[in-house]
């Protein structure tokens, strides 16, 4: 059984930047979840993986992560992951810490501006050195959770433009019914 140990933080800064040794574009579907638990469909460049993760128990989580097909994988995130908040891309950039390394995402689409750094380590009591630009860690807030973050996203977006749309529709409906008419008429 695969086990995933990570910690997650909150970037500030660019400083990051200038540490990375190479990056990814991810496109990760989510293809089912329940209890915690969860079915991931994520391309990676030219390759393509299906991820089964556990309950989150402390630190870590099971985690079974198998090579599929890239084909296989288009198919599922267009068929199984086309809902909004279902698909989710990011850029993750890899840093090097000694033994580990840092993974941060930068967040495209709905949670662009979002940046989160994530560590693995191989047991849960693992020390590791904490760069200046790690911001607060957010291991197990549940807030934080790529789905929470898109579910209050799509509320947010859902809210302001339900409020842009009934101004618009009241707005049409009030001018059509007033009639403008001139207080006077000029005279030549």
């Amino acid at each position: 059984m695969g086990v995933e140990i990570e910690r997650k933080f909150l970037v500030i800064g660019e400083d990051w930047k200038r540490h990375v040794t190479g990056s990814v574009l991810l496109r990760d579907g989510l293809v089912a979840s329940a209890g915690g638990r969860k079915v991931r469909v994520r391309i990676a460049g030219e390759t393509a993986t299906l991820t089964v993760k556990g309950r989150r128990r402390g630190l870590g989580r099971s985690e079974f992560e198998y090579a599929i097909p890239l084909a296989d994988a288009e198919q599922m995130l267009a068929e199984f992951c086309g809902r909004p908040g279902r698909l989710i891309e990011k850029t993750r950039h890899i840093i090097p810490a000694g033994d580990l390394k840092w993974e941060v995402d930068v967040f495209h689409g709905l949670l662009g501006g979002i940046t989160t750094a994530e560590i693995e380590l191989p047991t849960a009591d693992t020390t590791f050195a904490r760069p200046g630009w790690l911001g607060v860690e957010v291991t197990g807030n549940f807030r934080f959770s790529t789905r929470r973050m898109v579910q209050e996203r799509s509320r947010a977006r859902w809210s302001a433009g339900a409020i842009l749309r009934t101004l618009r529709t009241t707005t049409r409906h009030l001018l059509g019914r007033v009639q403008i008419r001139p207080q006077f008429t000029p005279r030549r």
